[in-house]
């Protein structure tokens, strides 16, 4: 099959010849990618949200820390809800949609590693005695809503690291599923532990997790309720990478750290782009994944970073890339 792409107007479009296309607008940055009726949603606006805090403050469940110097361009959103022990509450899930929104939209912000300040958790789950207290009603309308976060954070355009140092269970290991990447403490224990409880994994963990380990393990780890700690979460494939909790019981952040500091010297747009690539093909058929991977490469061509990744090359340095 061949594909014909224009480019006008600011307007880019790969023509199929059954005649669906791919495309997207170009309106002072990359707005998304379009797929007949399907929408890919792609935030490259250039802005910057100066209105996020670096600190915690006393009411902050979660926060924003952004890191500076030779770090400049990652971003940590932090967990704090110390009594909790990172509970999925209500409180805890607005402030967190609320941090996902802006960072989405801010290209300052090249890596988001998620971490835990409470020791020994990283995040153990929906908050049961808030659940407790719903009705059948409310108790769907919620866990829509923690489903929808999640979301909202796989769909985050950026690079984005769960560092595990402690428990995720349940919502828990859900957040760090809809992360890119995971870093583990073999001390932390993980899974999806719903049905324990009655319930089945309902914030995207009975999609996310068959994708990543298979669809065979991830049944038998859903229907036994199984934990498992960080080291055999490697061997299945759950962590990028797992190592021994040191002291300060960060070891898992360390690992989060050297990996998106490794991450932060590539080209931003060209980063974004690939991810947005391998996130929309895997989900279709390979020629439909194809063309997306030609749309997104076609979106790099025209960028100043692909013609200093060139020129850098030829005289022999390491590039300097903006984002542009």
């Amino acid at each position: 099959m061949t594909f014909l792409c224009s480019i006008a107007a600011r307007r880019v479009k790969i023509i199929r010849p059954d005649g669906g296309a791919f495309g997207f607008m170009w309106r002072g940055g990359v707005q998304g990618l379009v797929s007949g009726d399907v929408r890919l949603p792609v935030c490259y606006n250039r802005t910057h949200s100066r209105g996020q805090h670096t600190e915690a403050t006393p009411s902050a469940e979660v926060d924003v820390k952004r890191l500076d110097g030779e770090d400049t361009g990652i971003v940590e959103v932090v967990m704090r809800r110390h009594k909790a022990r990172n509970a999925l509450g209500h409180v805890f899930i607005s402030q967190m949609r609320e941090i996902i929104t802006s960072l989405s939209c801010d290209t300052a912000s090249r890596v988001v590693i998620f971490r835990s300040m409470v020791p020994g958790v990283f995040c153990a789950g929906a908050d049961l005695k808030e659940r407790a207290a719903m009705n059948n009603i409310s108790a769907d309308s919620f866990v829509h809503r923690l489903r929808t976060l999640m979301t909202d954070i796989a769909s985050m355009p950026m690079p984005t690291i769960a560092a595990m140092d402690g428990a995720a269970l349940g919502g828990g290991l859900e957040l760090a599923l809809a992360c890119d990447l995971r870093t583990a403490a073999y001390s932390a224990q993980m899974g999806l532990i719903e049905t324990t409880r009655g319930l089945l994994p309902g914030a995207g963990g009975s999609q996310r997790l068959p994708r990543l380990v298979g669809i065979s393990l991830a049944k038998e780890l859903i229907f036994t309720g199984r934990r498992v700690g960080g080291q055999a979460a490697l061997g299945l494939g759950l962590v990028n990478q797992a190592t021994e909790q040191n002291q300060t019981g960060d070891a898992a952040y360390t690992e989060a750290l050297s990996l998106a500091r490794e991450i932060l010297p590539q080209a931003p747009v060209a980063i974004r782009l690939a991810k947005e690539a391998m996130d929309r093909g895997i989900e279709v058929e390979m020629t439909k994944a194809m063309a997306i991977e030609r749309l997104c490469y076609s979106m790099v061509i025209p960028t100043r970073d692909r013609q200093e990744g060139m020129a850098a090359f030829l005289e022999k340095r390491k590039p300097n890339y903006t984002g542009e």
